[in-house]
């Protein structure tokens, strides 16, 4: 946008004084923000309103996409930057004696998501703008998020994260002249109609008001508003009456609290589906009395029309659409059908079998009694469609309604046209095992999507440091067409640039070093290698094998207090799923070995190991700038693809992986030279399992490495974990160490001391650290999108 700034620092005056009647040298860092942010919406106010109204003037194809979970961090800098004005914004607070970073960390991350599924949806909603592709999010607006995790003993401790506050988020704007019903629970009936087609009747439904929060998602410099919508539940004014105590409205209110509700109890479960249809059907109906406004049959919108299911937890959009086709317009099955399946498309985001969602029939007929009885409908039509075509068995293994279970992935794919995995390996192993039953029908709907981030996000804002760097060599093109990073590929011998790199890397590790000692009060050499393992906390993601090694290490410098080696600081982020004991069991373990390792003097600061609570997409720009080593070493087979590795790569860190997931793709493009890959790969994983044949116990009784560091679980050596130990002592060796961390650990350890090793060269640990740099820009989420609207979605884009 055209700006000055001097019109900018009226502006903002102006907006001060109206929002607070104060001065800015009498303002709050928090006042600040809150005025700056008023200002950027009146700011694009104009072409946010525009955009909703033109693609309904002009009957233009607009993708809608469905996530339970969105997770942008604070949008301020991406706001500015995207705007175009985020230099200019510096600079005219330093004129007004304003500290800009200051106003920046006044805003808090926003509690809408978890990990990558979250980071991955908010990327797509500004790739999406910055693509021009008209696309919109839908999703739940949550008041606590997931919860802050707060570590208290060495134990995780779940805190309610209350980020929207008093007031709100300043972002958002209520519309609650577009808000709609939603009807769960009661008895529905059906009765012919005068046209012999059955109508629904619906006996003493429990009815929602959704009402929706829109925020603008601002595209990069192009003048691109585009909307992505939260949901938050209310009472219906008719219905206030049938709540009369604050427990009863509660029940309610809770719909739209938390992320994730433990689902280890039948509360719990009721709770996350009705969630997951309370999203689904608000922004379903919304979709349709748009289009309706176009003037267009409804048997014709999925030419104006497409629908994205992230993972399974939109799923209930494909019969909500087919209820909301027949039961409120009148559409009969076959064209309702026809249509839903060219709106509806899935991406699958696992490979762990368990991980797709089911649930159980009673449960869901409970609930949702119209739904379930449209799912029977949509399960008995598929038998009769694929029967005499292909094998009973796979015709069972692929039904909807199965052993009392409802699979919703199975729904997901029957009810779209297309299934796509988030890397090549993923979709290979969707293909070939996961999904193999679904491939056998119906091959035409698989294809690959291999995910990406917001490169300017994880580079221009999180490392401005780095990003001033490249512009000096490259000129600044790059920070609007990111391929042009591989033109730093002509300075990978150029020992100045090399140099100065490293100087840059570790300038961010100073910085992370001083945030470590103001909040854990722990002192971290910025010289030492910073390896770094940020992510859900999951077995299968193997924050343990990472565990193992450093015990290994601890006994390696307590055996040999002058052994020459690189210090080396460990630290890990990560949550764990409030009902996963044995992840909340790492997350004491990592503490405690944290705890032992950093106040025993004779290790001489050769080894530290932190963990960093509470970890989110504001630490993340923190850690990710000033990692030297991206640990991404889940079992071989197990991560459908990972974009933390990504954000790692772009700023230079030297990723440690397996063979999984986007690994493969950015040792491709980085070269096996510039990568350190370990462990068995997907083939040996799989011949296990066919085999049956791993024996951990063996492993343990045989390698008295393997032997020495196990047994530090259970020896006494780890403080106040006994029973943790024990349990990770049982899942590694009498549970049969269920994702191979004995059989990769020699394989581990060895791509660790060649890490020490290649470190102490420093340039060639630099060259290594650049050709990473210089090949991000293949990973990058624009170029996903843009393939996913011309491949999937058919929608326009620049």
């Amino acid at each position: 946008m055209e700006l000055t700034k001097e019109q900018f620092i009226r502006d903002f005056k102006d907006q001060l004084h109206r929002d607070f009647i104060v001065k800015i040298n009498e303002s709050t860092d928090e006042e600040r923000f809150l005025a700056l942010a008023h200002l950027i919406k009146k700011y694009i106010s104009t072409p946010w309103l525009e955009r909703r109204h033109d693609l309904v003037e002009e009957d233009v194809k607009t993708a809608y996409y469905f996530s339970i979970e969105f997770l942008p961090g604070r949008m301020l800098e991406t706001n500015l930057l995207n705007l175009g004005i985020l230099d200019l914004v510096e600079d005219a607070f330093k004129d007004v004696d304003v500290d800009f970073s200051d106003v920046v960390n006044a805003e808090k991350d926003m509690a809408l998501g978890n990990g990558g599924l979250g980071r991955l949806a908010a990327a797509f909603m500004d790739s999406l703008a910055t693509i021009g592709a008209p696309g919109f999010g839908n999703g739940i607006r949550y008041k606590y998020g997931l919860f802050k995790q707060k570590i208290v003993d060495g134990y995780q401790i779940e805190l309610p994260d209350a980020w929207l506050g008093t007031d709100g988020n300043v972002w958002e704007t209520k519309k609650p002249h577009s808000a709609v019903e939603v009807k769960i629970y009661g008895k529905v009936y059906l009765y012919p109609n005068k046209e012999g087609n059955f109508e629904p009747f619906y006996e003493d439904p429990t009815i929602l008001r959704a009402v929706p929060y829109d925020i603008a998602q601002i595209g990069f410099q192009n003048g691109v508003v585009n909307n992505l919508r939260l949901w938050d539940v209310e009472i219906p004014e008719s219905e206030e009456d049938k709540y009369r105590t604050i427990e009863d409205r509660r029940k309610i209110e809770d719909i739209t609290n938390i992320l994730y509700p433990d689902d280890s109890s039948y509360e719990g479960k009721s709770l996350r589906l009705i969630q997951e249809y309370f999203m689904v059907s608000a922004g379903l109906q919304t979709i349709i009395k748009n289009y309706l406004k176009t003037g267009k049959d409804l048997k014709d919108i999925h030419e104006l029309v497409a629908v994205h299911i992230n993972d399974t937890h939109p799923a209930l959009a494909v019969p909500e659409f087919m209820r909301i086709l027949m039961d409120d317009y009148g559409v009969v099955w076959e064209d309702a059908w026809n249509s839903t399946v060219k709106v509806m498309s899935y991406t699958n985001h696992t490979i762990l079998a368990e991980a797709l969602e089911k649930w159980d029939c009673n449960l869901f007929k409970e609930i949702l009694p119209r739904i379930y009885q449209i799912v029977n409908e949509i399960d008995s039509r598929y038998v009769e469609e694929v029967s005499g075509k292909f094998p009973g068995k796979i015709i069972e293994n692929t039904r909807i309604i199965r052993n009392e279970k409802i699979h919703m992935a199975n729904l997901s794919i029957i009810g779209g046209h297309s299934v796509n995995g988030v890397a090549k390996l993923h979709t290979d192993l969707l293909i070939s095992d996961v999904l193999n039953d679904f491939y056998q029908i119906y091959p035409e709907k698989f294809n690959n999507k291999t995910n990406g981030i917001i490169v300017r996000r994880w580079s221009q804002i999180s490392n401005p440091l780095m990003s001033d760097e490249i512009d000096k060599l490259i000129g600044k093109e790059w920070r609007s067409d990111i391929h042009q990073l591989k033109n730093l590929e002509k300075f990978i011998t150029d020992e100045k640039v090399l140099n100065e790199f490293y100087e840059v890397k570790k300038e961010n590790k100073k910085k992370l070093a001083a945030y470590v000692k103001e909040t854990q009060g722990i002192e971290l050499n910025p010289d030492a290698i910073f390896d770094v393992q940020v992510k859900r906390l999951h077995a299968y993601k193997r924050q343990l094998l990472n565990l193992l090694h450093i015990i290994k290490l601890y006994w390696d410098i307590k055996d040999n207090p002058d052994i020459d080696m690189v210090p080396r600081v460990f630290i890990f982020g990560a949550k764990a799923a409030p009902g996963y004991r044995f992840a909340k069991s790492v997350i004491k373990l990592i503490n405690e070995v944290a705890n032992l390792v950093n106040n025993d003097e004779s290790l001489q600061d050769k080894l530290k190991v932190v963990f960093l609570p509470n970890y989110n997409v504001t630490l993340a720009e923190l850690i990710i700038p000033a990692s030297d080593v991206s640990e991404q070493i889940s079992t071989a087979g197990k991560e459908a693809s990972g974009t933390s590795n990504m954000k790692f790569m772009m700023n230079g860190a030297i990723t440690l992986a397996t063979l999984d997931g986007a690994n493969i793709e950015i040792k491709d493009a980085v070269g096996d030279d510039n990568i350190v890959i370990f462990g068995m790969n997907t083939d040996e994983v799989y011949d296990h399992y066919e085999k049956h044949d791993y024996n951990a116990r063996k492993l343990y009784e045989e390698n008295p490495t393997i032997n020495r560091v196990v047994n530090t679980f259970i020896d006494g050596t780890i403080l106040n974990s006994q029973s943790e130990g024990q349990e990770i002592y049982d899942a590694l060796i009498r549970h049969n160490d269920e994702y191979f961390l004995l059989e990769d650990f020699e394989s581990y350890v060895n791509a660790q001391k060649y890490i020490n090793d290649i470190y102490r060269d420093k340039i060639r640990w630099s060259q290594m650290a650049l050709n990473n740099i210089a090949n991000s820009g293949r990973f990058s989420a624009d170029d996903t999108i843009r393939l996913y609207a011309e491949e999937i979605w058919n929608i326009k884009h620049n």
